[in-house]
């Protein structure tokens, strides 16, 4: 067809469901030939039950994969035409149990000769193909099952929007966007403070001069995310890292986490140790950051922001 030629593998949902609306409709044609009166979306529930015991509709929507709801409107409907009767279990009296009536047995001997023939079908359909549709369908449900598509669809968006991405050494031409930044989440959620000033309006002289740095995130060559290493004057700690900010417009690209890598790059290259810092447990997805990077929470720490309820180290590795 024409148009999944023009679409490729983006359209494979879209083929999938037609495939199996053509199937569906032969599906019922067969039943029809064989004088079962069954519609196709009832055919899981029914192969269950054909073997002949009792089951809950829990646990045949378990072993078919499909969701309780979904079988237990099928339940109904397959009761309604006098093919399942519903019976209480009798080691539990709360529970229903589900089983084929006399009808529904006696179109089970049908059903199985139906079965015969639909399978060599599909086996001749097979035998004509170049590739085992069957097993190609298993490959996928594991590898889906293992990371939905949703996921993988996630990564090759990062990926790709990732090399648009670039992270510069600070320049003066970036203090604008350095003070800006901050001073967006900082409101959001708290107040400027003096230690803020004076970092913000002054990164040359509080940071840069005192043997710290600033990395700069560049999307599509905008400054949209900052980050600073301050040099500190501590016997266990050699640098700070703050001033985290990104912009809320690039969120989600991963911004953060390659500032805060080249931040930590950048400190052992200065021959730095130990990084510390101190946050506030309201900025989930800072802090999220921070653990995904190997820095660990400190007991207790005497705060420089009022704003701070949260202190973390990392130990870096030779």
């Amino acid at each position: 067809m024409d148009f999944f030629n023009q679409t490729g593998k983006l359209a494979i949902g879209s083929r999938l469901r037609m495939l199996t609306d053509k199937i569906t409709v032969d599906a019922a044609a067969i039943y029809k030939m064989f004088g079962i009166d069954l519609k196709p979306k009832w055919f899981p529930v029914f192969f269950v039950l054909s073997r002949g015991e009792a089951k809950t509709i829990t646990s045949i929507a378990k072993e078919i994969g499909h969701s309780h709801p979904s079988v237990s409107n099928i339940i109904k409907e397959m009761v309604a035409k006098g093919l399942v009767k519903e019976t209480k279990d009798k080691s539990d009296g709360r529970r229903n149990m589900v089983m084929l009536s006399a009808k529904g047995k006696r179109m089970s001997d049908s059903f199985s000769e139906q079965c015969i023939d639909v399978t060599a079908a599909i086996e001749q359909i097979t035998q004509q193909t170049r590739n085992d549709l069957w097993k190609a369908i298993e490959e996928w449900e594991n590898l889906l099952l293992d990371k939905s598509l949703l996921e993988r669809v996630k990564e090759a968006k990062k990926e790709r929007e990732s090399k648009d991405i670039k992270i510069v050494p600070y320049e003066p031409c970036y203090q604008s966007a350095f003070r800006t930044l901050n001073e967006e989440w900082i409101t959001a959620f708290f107040r400027m403070e003096e230690a803020d000033y004076k970092a913000l309006d002054h990164p040359q002289e509080y940071i840069l001069d005192k043997g710290g740095a600033i990395l700069v995130a560049l999307y599509k060559d905008e400054p949209v995310g900052v980050c600073a290493l301050c040099k500190m004057d501590h016997p266990l700690y050699d640098y700070e890292l703050a001033k985290l900010a990104v912009s809320p417009k690039v969120q989600g690209k991963g911004i953060g986490v390659l500032l805060c890598e080249a931040v930590v790059n950048k400190a052992k290259e200065l021959g730095g140790k130990r990084i510390f810092i101190e946050s506030n447990t309201r900025l989930k997805s800072a802090i999220h950051i921070y653990h995904k990077l190997g820095f660990k929470e400190l007991p207790e720490y005497h705060t420089t922001y009022e704003r701070g309820d949260i202190q973390m180290e990392l130990m870096i590795e030779e």
